[in-house]
């Protein structure tokens, strides 16, 4: 059992070198709807070069906020192959993962919106089994309303193969118990988020950095360990009062303090998965 520990940043030369510095070896690109999915894919060469350089291997792509769902109910094929550019994209990069969502069309029902997220989700992931790419839903609710259990339930079954990015600070920000969750849906994990979260009367104030915020991270750990999984963890700078220097200690702390969760390799070659039940 493995835990990559990396961080979301870009993919110009200057984010490789600053990852290196950092001693971080993983990199997770978010890939958003407002960013040309084809010029990205364009870079690819480019950036496959400096991954090896620098000794950064891209752990995770992502794609949030497109609405492949028209009003209609229809697929907005442009946008749709947005998903297909960057999974072939992930595949020639050797990155593992691909986070993607479904937005939901209120004027129709749940049901024609899970039909909908089914077939569309099938397509991916068997385009992404082509490619050596496994397809994951983000669990946060910009234009995506597969981010709970009461979705994952209809949803993860009907599409075999399809996973899960967890982050702490959604399932907190709606009420959820996220260890629940953890609990009860951790074996579709396929990326993890690492984003600090923290509440004051009952409001959300900010996503300070990891170890400076309310998430129990030693729990968290301890149910990814016993529930076998292994892949990226990803540190998510998220704040707007971590700016600056301020930011940068508070990148640098996060770094050293998820480290202490990160079994070594010493202790890995020693132990067996451990599943629990």
């Amino acid at each position: 059992m493995r835990l990559r520990l990396g961080m979301i940043n870009g993919w110009d030369e200057k984010d490789f070198q600053y990852l290196a510095k950092k001693d971080l070896h993983y990199v997770e690109y978010c890939v958003n709807y407002y960013i040309n999915a084809d010029e990205f894919a364009a870079q690819v060469p480019q950036i496959k070069e400096w991954s090896e350089k620098y000794d950064v291997k891209v752990g995770s792509i992502g794609r949030w906020g497109e609405q492949i769902q028209n009003e209609d109910g229809t697929m907005n094929e442009a946008l749709f192959k947005n998903h297909f550019t960057l999974i072939e994209a992930a595949g020639k990069l050797g990155c593992p993962v691909y986070n993607c969502g479904v937005n939901y069309v209120e004027k129709r029902s749940f049901v024609d919106n899970c039909a909908f997220a089914i077939d569309a989700l099938r397509k991916l992931v068997a385009f992404g089994a082509e490619h050596g790419v496994k397809i994951a839903v983000y669990n946060c609710s910009w234009f995506n309303f597969i981010y709970e259990p009461k979705v994952w339930t209809v949803i993860l079954p009907a599409v075999p193969g399809l996973g899960i990015k967890y982050d702490i600070s959604h399932a907190m920000g709606r009420g959820s118990d996220y260890m629940a969750e953890i609990l009860d849906w951790a074996q579709y994990f396929y990326h993890v988020h690492l984003k600090g979260c923290l509440y004051v009367k009952g409001e959300r104030y900010d996503d300070p950095p990891m170890g400076l915020d309310q998430v129990n991270w030693g729990a968290f750990f301890s149910m990814l360990y016993t529930k076998g999984y292994n892949g990226m963890v990803s540190l998510e700078p998220h704040s707007s009062y971590w700016q600056g220097p301020l930011g940068e200690w508070g990148v640098d702390f996060s770094i050293n303090y998820a480290r202490q969760f990160i079994m070594p390799d010493s202790y890995e070659e020693h132990t067996e998965k451990i599943y629990a039940p």
